[in-house]
């Protein structure tokens, strides 16, 4: 569902890789989790998944279309949470949630059940109505999930998506994220909640410095060292890179 074939991203004249020479496969029905130290490339390689960045080389590939080549219809197939809130702080929540079922294409019926459904489940019914400007950040956060699902889209793009939720909306969402791929779709992840990858994630892929250091299962990761946490595996394989330079 997600290929990732040879991706390099270069910025500026230095030459510095954000990402180098990435290569990944993420399968239907799979929750996949992507974790890494902070400046590690997970971000960039997320703007490279959604068609916000080009490469530098290499190609992305959502279902089989290429991101350079069909972005359109590529970018339909997701539903992205970025890591900040991109919204119109001067429309109400109701508003912003029809603007985005309007650029979609979402027709009515199914719309209005998507927006009733998780206004509920997210406990945002009270402050549909209300700016943006006025939500706080956990509230925006929940109105960005909302809206990202709002044409049903098979793969999932989610960078730091608990971030600033309330217990109750992280395990309503992490609940979503499961059932969403047990009907055959795709989550992919980034997070630095270590347990939350541990517990809900599939499949797991580890970069540092631009290059994944490691992917798999948990079981595949520990290679036969039961019991060793995602946790210790993680802080084993970033501090090997770094002795090994």
């Amino acid at each position: 569902m997600i290929r990732f074939e040879h991706v390099t991203k270069e910025y500026g004249k230095s030459g510095v890789k954000a990402v180098d020479d990435l290569n990944l496969l993420v399968e239907r029905g799979k929750v996949f989790g992507f974790i890494g130290p902070n400046g590690a490339g997970k971000t960039t390689s997320i703007r490279l998944m959604t068609g916000i960045l080009a490469p530098t080389s290499g190609r992305v590939l959502i279902g089989g279309m290429d991101m350079a080549k069909d972005p359109v219809d590529a970018k339909r197939m997701i539903g992205f949470v970025p890591d900040g809130h991109e919204l119109y702080d001067r429309l109400t929540g109701l508003e912003y949630l029809r603007f985005l079922a309007d650029i979609y294409g979402v027709e009515p019926e199914r719309r209005k059940a998507h927006i009733e459904k998780y206004l509920a489940l997210f406990e945002l019914e009270q402050a549909a109505g209300d700016p943006i400007r006025s939500y706080s950040r956990g509230m925006k956060q929940k109105l960005t999930v909302i809206g990202a699902l709002i044409h049903k889209p098979p793969v999932w793009v989610l960078d730091e998506p608990m971030v600033g939720l309330d217990p109750r909306a992280a395990h309503i969402l992490k609940e979503e994220m499961r059932r969403h791929c047990d009907e055959g779709n795709t989550v992919f992840f980034s997070t630095h909640v270590l347990e939350v990858a541990e517990k809900l994630c599939d499949e797991i892929a580890i970069i540092d410095k631009g290059r994944v250091v490691a992917e798999g299962t948990l079981e595949e990761l520990r290679s036969g060292e039961t019991g060793t946490s995602l946790e210790q595996l993680f802080l084993e394989m970033t501090d090997a890179e770094v002795k090994a330079e």
